[in-house]
């Protein structure tokens, strides 16, 4: 039992876990940032963008918690691991990215019928202008790093703050351009727009996720690498076929069998196995190979030939 412990404490903060906290941390800070700048202005699209950054906090502390599930050891009821874990935060993330978008609508078309002045609009501004440099920071570390570590969860998150950051240069270029030139529903219109802008980076972020939660192979590029470093590394095996992959966070599961000539030993035919799954490892890192060995009549000469 003590091993297991020690591994549970080693992997409750690995580098992923400790963005997701940070995530969780700067989207509270901008949360508060962009509530001042609204209570300051009264305007809808900067309404629009603090309700936003209400999705951005909560999502965090979904990707934190799925993160943490994720890295937990596999165990007897879960042999495979928990990786999945972070394609349902990411769609749960996708899905509240539309309800947000929905709220803002439904606020856009209430200022439309009823525009109004805004107080303070310059001053709300640059609180806005302020959190919104803070989220493209956070966004771009997020985005960095979720590919390094190859966490779905983290990109997710990534992609949904820089539609935050996008959407909120454009509030503040908009609310400017109301306050200047006295059009005050432009404030509603643009708010508007920012809610279809979040609808649709809501559904690239379930769409991408579902692939995950569906098995979806690796794509073909690094298919066809996962050949090449099966034919060059397995000497003294035959073929390889039936070759199927598919991943999880970010473990890739791969499988393949493998056919030996009939006459060598169990030993040798193990041997050519540890070489292959090391290649395939050494190459891409988190992977895990399943091989199953075939004698050569069982050959069907349409896999990967390695002769």
């Amino acid at each position: 039992m003590k091993p297991y412990r020690r591994l549970i404490g080693h992997d409750s903060m690995t580098p992923t876990l400790r963005l997701a906290i940070g995530s969780l941390v700067v989207g509270i800070a901008v949360l508060g940032l962009k509530a001042i700048a609204y209570w300051l202005t009264g305007s809808v699209a900067l309404m629009s963008d603090a309700l936003e950054s209400i999705v951005n906090v909560v999502t965090a502390l979904v990707v934190l918690i799925a993160l943490r599930v994720a890295s937990t050891p596999a165990d007897l009821q879960h042999p495979y691991g928990h990786h999945k874990a972070e394609f349902f935060s990411a769609v749960l993330e996708g899905v509240m990215i539309i309800v947000a978008a929905l709220l803002i609508i439904e606020a856009a078309y209430k200022g439309i019928l009823n525009p109004r002045p805004l107080d303070a609009p310059f001053e709300g501004l640059l609180i806005n202008g302020l959190a919104t440099a803070i989220n493209g920071f956070w966004c771009w570390m997020l985005l960095v790093q979720g590919r390094r570590h190859k966490s779905p969860a983290l990109v997710a998150d990534g992609h949904h703050l820089l539609s935050d950051v996008i959407s909120s240069g454009a509030v503040v270029v908009g609310v400017l351009l109301a306050v200047i030139t006295g059009w005050y529903v432009l404030d509603p219109i643009l708010a508007s727009l920012v809610a279809l802008n979040i609808l649709w980076s809501g559904w690239k972020v379930v769409k991408s996720s579902l692939s995950g939660l569906l098995d979806e192979s690796v794509p073909d590029d690094r298919l066809a690498s996962m050949r090449a470093i099966i034919s060059a590394a397995a000497i003294g095996a035959i073929e390889v076929h039936d070759l199927k992959t598919r991943h999880a966070g970010k473990m890739t599961f791969v499988e393949f069998h493998l056919v030996v000539p009939g006459a060598i030993s169990v030993s040798e035919a193990h041997d050519i196995c540890d070489k292959v799954e090391q290649a395939i490892k050494d190459e891409f890192g988190d992977v895990t190979v399943t091989i199953h060995i075939e004698p050569d009549n069982q050959a069907l000469q349409h896999g990967v030939l390695v002769l």
